[in-house]
């Protein structure tokens, strides 16, 4: 059989798939838009129950990885693979820390009685339910998405390793760094909408 490779093929298939991403969170946006026109006070009070701080530190590590993983990519076509290993292997914690934090800040509102269908929430009124419903669904997303992205960067890690991925073929790595990037796009929309609607 005769295999050959299609950068150009496997690119335009990525951003095609970033579409569908994009499409999915901006619905979800929409919704937002609608019920915060309609509940403005709410959104307002459960935007202030939120932890700006977990809030902006996620912002602010996820925008280091977005540039780490670029710098990666770079460093791989300059032939520096060690770098480019480095900086890989960085993105990744980062990503596992963006995970930690968003575990420990969901934990605590769930310690608080702040969940979905929990009693505290069914007294509340149905502008505070949809505030919250949106946030988990919304975060819980963005969250499976970073798993899938941190997942992609290790399966590049070790690509590299084996020279499966190198500067002559580094379509999966950059491919992946545009996942990575959408995945850090999407939360710079998110991190506004729940943390700072207040």
């Amino acid at each position: 059989m005769n295999m050959h490779k299609d950068p150009l093929g496997d690119r335009f298939g990525m951003w095609l798939f970033l579409f569908s991403e994009i499409l999915l969170f901006g619905a979800l946006f929409v919704i937002y838009s609608v019920y915060f026109s309609k509940y403005q006070a709410d959104f307002i009070a459960g935007g202030r129950q939120l932890d700006l701080f977990f809030g902006t530190f996620n912002t602010v590590i996820l925008l280091i990885s977005s540039f780490t993983v670029a710098a990666s990519i770079t460093a791989l076509r300059n032939r520096q693979r060690k770098t480019a290993l480095a900086l890989l292997g960085f993105s990744i914690s980062v990503g596992l820390v963006f995970l930690y934090n968003k575990y420990m800040e969901w934990g605590h509102k769930i310690h608080l009685g702040i969940y979905p269908d929990s009693p505290w929430l069914k007294e509340q009124s149905h502008g505070t339910n949809m505030f919250f419903g949106l946030y988990y669904v919304t975060t819980g997303l963005h969250a499976l998405h970073v798993i899938i992205g941190g997942t992609l960067l290790a399966v590049s890690f070790a690509f590299i390793l084996k020279n499966k991925v190198d500067p002559e073929h580094p379509t999966l790595l950059e491919n992946c760094g545009l996942y990575w990037h959408l995945v850090d796009l999407i939360w710079i929309f998110v991190f506004p909408l729940f943390y700072l609607s207040h």
